[in-house]
């Protein structure tokens, strides 16, 4: 039986670490506060009053998929316009997906047409469960990504070096935001861990602008999509370190949306229990997690 737990995650002014529900001791807290739980159809109803729902997962963990299966199959019963975006696809290949929800393609071909053993390569019955329920229930479903190409351009010789041609499947550079300071250390630890001391700052910096270039080119599809479809919700499916404090996606949704009557919510499925928040500012709006018996 699969049991969830799920944790609201304030803006807490202390450190902490999360296991499962309890805050744990850390970086001189005294007193350890515990964070509130809720049941599923709790947290379902508040997420179902969102425009854009980002389900944060581990791409390698087959739960995550499996929840993130039934949030969408309960939000679609609360609300039929629901659209689903995919990190997993990239923006070349919208066409197929389209193709492949009005029961133009098999499931077959639109593995093939969209390169996804190449360009993504986890098991395709992660995904594909979900796919069958969007094409069953013919949603829209939104292929988000940055082309592998480009982003290993960029990653490699950095923004400047693509040509004008390559940039027809990205945001205008000008829109390509680096300026928020506190994202740009939380990519630099995670540099720095990848590399152990042999990286130098113009390779972070392009590795910086990749990560970037990933987020705004999928934050441009969504706040497109709702542009033209502003009845419509929008839940996404992503890698955690794309929403979490919402530096990457979710900010830059609101800054092309304004952020006045745009309600996003940030769910973080499975993560580390050995994750480190920081003490000042909310990872995300719940973390949702499953234990085995």
């Amino acid at each position: 039986m699969r049991k969830c737990q799920f944790v609201s995650l304030c803006a807490l002014s202390l450190g902490i670490i999360l296991f499962c529900t309890q805050l744990v001791n850390a970086q001189r807290v005294l007193r350890p506060r515990q964070l509130p739980t809720y049941t599923s159809q709790t947290v379902l109803s508040q997420l179902a009053q969102a425009n854009v729902v980002y389900l944060g997962e581990t791409h390698d963990n087959p739960e995550d998929h499996i929840i993130q299966l039934q949030i969408i199959e309960e939000l679609h019963r609360q609300n039929p316009n629901i659209a689903i975006a995919m990190e997993m696809f990239q923006r070349p290949f919208q066409f197929e997906l389209d193709r492949y929800i009005g029961n133009e393609l098999t499931e077959v071909r639109l593995r093939e047409r969209t390169d996804y053993e190449n360009r993504w390569g986890f098991p395709w019955e992660y995904y594909a469960p979900i796919l069958r329920f969007a094409k069953a229930n013919r949603l829209p479903v939104l292929a988000l990504n940055t082309p592998t190409e480009i982003t290993r351009k960029v990653a490699r010789r950095g923004l400047e070096s693509l040509s004008r041609e390559e940039q027809q499947y990205i945001p205008p550079l000008s829109e390509i935001r680096t300026d928020n300071a506190a994202y740009r250390v939380l990519m630099l630890q995670i540099y720095e861990q990848m590399h152990q001391g042999s990286g130098s700052s113009s390779s972070f910096e392009r590795f910086f602008q990749a990560q970037v270039l990933w987020d705004e080119t999928m934050a441009e599809v969504i706040a497109q999509f709702l542009q033209r479809n502003p009845d419509f919700q929008v839940v996404t499916l992503v890698g955690q370190g794309h929403v979490v404090y919402g530096y990457g996606i979710p900010s830059r949704v609101a800054r092309r949306l304004g952020s006045a009557n745009l309600v996003q919510r940030v769910v973080l499925l499975n993560p580390p229990d050995r994750s480190q928040f920081k003490a000042d500012k909310s990872i995300a709006d719940f973390i949702w997690r499953t234990t085995l018996d």
